[in-house]
């Protein structure tokens, strides 16, 4: 067994294991977190042993809640972007490591799986969701942008339900995330043991997991889909928030507790997730990794980005002071800007499959 600042990678028998073992801090990926598994994931790939492997949680109610916060607030106290952007470029490259691996991964998830914990999960061959998942993309709500893969995978969800997401950070459960395509299984958490063995066993994956899914039912969105597709195929984010005011009926109480989420996110970060979604469907997962590597770059020197971590952690959740403050003060011509922009060092991608 190995293992690196709260992740563990074993071998059963024909499985590797990977571990997220970080329960004091919900699991949070650090950048030492994914060099280790993108480390592990290429020691894997091309080991004949190996027939697939397993992620796991040490924590009985969280998978992974994203990046880790705490150190980002610190590093940007020290005014230490650089930092930053190493960590997202760890991240976003550990992305394209899952894409090229062609065998059997399977991550179990029972609990939490929010920001970067959907990015290490969401990509593997296979997701199996127990019944305590819980999916969510909140990135706009700490001044920052849904990332590690979202502008790929969320615009290709059907009807609008990419952009719900990803300007809402609403979270999900397993039912919804399995209607979505976002999770190929649901399987009850007390045969999670199970699927373990039988992938050290060399079980063929796709049979194991069909007889063990069970129908996860219909979800809590789906009375929610008309009003979603009426506001959320708007134009702008103003007149999705005008659409969601102007809704009556019985789906009206929803429609306005949902603009109020709205209108406590970053400003900044709504005009970007909206753009990241107009134009994400015509882009392929290496061009979305790097047009996030991009904007990263950028925002990790704004006042929304160092204001909403520094909220959420120092603050102990305070209200984040934006700036620009509404959407229309927001200058188009800058989010226009943000995205044709290029970054210092931009993100590369190794298109073959990843070796020793």
């Amino acid at each position: 067994m190995s293992e690196a600042l709260g992740i563990t990678f074993e071998e059963n028998d024909r499985a590797g294991i990977v571990t997220l073992d970080r329960p004091e801090r919900l699991n949070a990926l650090t950048r030492e977190m994914f060099d280790a598994l993108s480390a592990n994931y290429r020691r894997w790939a091309p080991a004949p042993h190996i027939y697939g492997v397993v992620m796991e949680s040490s924590h009985p109610t969280v998978f992974c809640s994203g990046g880790d916060l705490k150190v980002l607030n610190a590093l940007n106290q020290q005014g230490a972007t650089d930092t930053i952007r190493e960590f997202y470029r760890a991240a976003y490259s550990h992305v394209w490591v899952l894409e090229k691996f062609i065998r059997p991964n399977v991550p179990l998830i029972n609990g939490l799986a929010f920001g970067g914990g959907v990015g290490i999960s969401l990509l593997g061959t296979h997701c199996v969701a127990g019944e305590g998942y819980r999916f969510a993309m909140p990135q706009v709500g700490i001044g920052f942008l849904p990332d590690i893969g979202c502008t790929y995978f969320l615009p290709r969800l059907f009807g609008w339900m990419g952009t719900y997401l990803a300007l809402t950070g609403a979270s999900i459960g397993p039912a919804d995330a399995h209607r979505l395509r976002l999770v190929s299984h649901y399987i009850p958490s007390a045969q999670f043991g199970t699927i373990k063995d039988a992938l050290g066993h060399n079980h063929p994956i796709d049979r194991l997991l069909d007889g063990l899914h069970r129908d996860p039912g219909e979800g809590d969105l789906v009375r929610h889909t008309p009003t979603i597709d009426r506001a959320f195929s708007a134009g702008s984010v103003e007149e999705i928030l005008a659409r969601l005011d102007a809704e009556d009926g019985e789906n009206e109480p929803w429609a306005k507790e949902t603009a109020a989420e709205l209108r406590k996110k970053s400003p900044t970060s709504l005009k970007i997730a909206f753009k990241q979604m107009q134009v994400g469907k015509g882009l392929t997962l290496a061009e979305a990794l790097k047009l996030e590597f991009r904007l990263a770059s950028h925002l990790v020197t704004t006042h929304d980005f160092r204001e909403g971590i520094d909220a959420r952690i120092a603050g102990k959740g305070r209200t984040p002071q934006w700036q620009p403050a509404t959407l229309e003060e927001v200058d188009d011509r800058e989010i226009e800007r943000l995205f044709a922009t290029h970054a210092e060092g931009e993100l590369e991608l190794d298109e073959r499959h990843p070796g020793p």
